[in-house]
């Protein structure tokens, strides 16, 4: 039976990016992943440049395309909202390969894959033995990075304590047409479904549409996808293929460590809540994981205080606040278009500038926006 200090179940991009780290620190580390890679994942494949920048390494080769600008458009208004960076604020991947780029990496700096192994059970002690569809394996520790879903984190006993939002994504093939009119830009469509927003994400040859809704209710979402389309001018779908999935947008309130066990990504449910995006955050989950384990020299307790200490210190904070604006900003339509209408070119840079990570959320939300607010009347005048 194997044994390694660590192991990771997901071959995510979080899972993926702890193990690097964790192999480039010299700690022994195993991905455990249930599928052979490369697969198929359901995403919208919008790579952020703050997540971006977070990589150690480059990752051009399986980019497909990059922008410079996002642009969001506002149901019943006319203005589009547009920021302008020097760098890629959204670049396009499609995950199974990006997936596959990210899990070479972690092997080339010393991780080892173990693919079409289905996790079924742990045993827990100080050593944790690991049932898979392909026999046992031994780790001191284990890092949960298997998603919404997360399957670890059922069978170490935590709770569903997470806010889980529906989305439907699509892979969708229009004509040459189409496609070179809808491939120039980004787009964000806020309110096209109720309480969310609706996406538009050029990849090389095809594009991904997606919508999704803040607020866990019975909704339609496809009905709300074919309205979409008709917003976008799309009149001949050449082929769609449809992905259904959910997304955490609040972290769990029990805990991120236990019985020898750390959940990162949206195991721990760390998607932004205001755009829903979890990429760039799952690297920084994976980072501080590696570095409470690494600090305490693979002392499962001692990691997992120093864990969770990070997080509350870092990453937490942001989360809450980012909470506090997703509730206004979807909540209250009315005011906050009115706000748009005046403030959207701030708001729009504002956000912007999160999302290529020249900033984090303020602590005090309210009171930022207010003082930025004065600021543009005062220059105004």
């Amino acid at each position: 039976m194997s044994q390694y200090d660590v192991a990771i179940i997901g071959g995510g991009p979080s899972g993926a990016l702890a193990a690097y780290y964790l192999a480039k620190k010299g700690i022994a580390a195993v991905i455990i992943e249930k599928e052979n890679l490369p697969r198929y994942k359901t995403c919208g494949g919008g790579l952020v440049f703050r997540g971006r920048r977070k990589l150690p390494f480059d990752i051009s080769s399986v980019v497909e395309r990059e922008f410079d600008r996002m642009n969001v458009y506002m149901e019943g208004e006319q203005k589009v909202l547009t920021s302008i960076r020097d760098v890629p604020v959204i670049s396009m991947v499609m995950r199974d390969k990006f997936d596959n780029f990210l899990i070479d990496k972690a092997i080339e700096a010393g991780a080892e894959l173990r693919q079409g192994h289905k996790l079924t059970a742990i045993t827990f002690g100080e050593i944790l033995t690991l049932h898979t569809s392909q026999g046992d394996i031994q780790a001191k520790l284990l890092i949960a990075a298997d998603g919404v879903l997360s399957p670890t984190a059922k069978l170490a006993g935590w709770k569903e304590t997470r806010q889980l939002i529906p989305a439907l994504e699509y892979e969708v093939e229009v004509n040459a047409a189409d496609f070179e009119r809808l491939s120039k830009e980004v787009r964000f469509d806020m309110d096209s479904a109720p309480s969310g927003y609706a996406w538009s994400f050029p990849k090389k040859t095809h594009l991904s549409l997606g919508i999704a809704a803040t607020k866990r209710s019975r909704i339609n979402l496809k009905a709300y996808y074919k309205k979409y389309l008709d917003k976008l001018g799309i009149k001949e779908i050449l082929s769609e293929k449809a992905h259904g999935y959910q997304i955490p947008i609040s972290p769990r309130t029990d805990g991120f460590y236990r019985k020898n066990i750390f959940l990162i990504g949206d195991a721990a449910g760390l998607a932004d809540p205001v755009t829903a995006e979890g990429i760039s955050n799952s690297f920084w989950s994976a980072e501080l994981v590696t570095e409470a384990i690494f600090e305490a020299k693979l002392n499962a307790e001692k990691a997992g205080a120093l864990y969770e200490q990070k997080l509350a210190e870092e990453l937490l904070p942001e989360l809450k606040t980012s909470q506090t604006a997703a509730n206004w900003f979807y909540g209250y339509r009315i005011i906050r278009n009115l706000l748009l209408r005046k403030y959207g070119d701030y708001a729009i840079d504002f956000m912007t500038d999160l999302y290529i990570g020249n900033r984090g959320y303020p602590k005090n939300l309210i009171k930022t926006i207010k003082r930025k607010i004065t600021e543009t009347k005062v220059t105004k005048a």
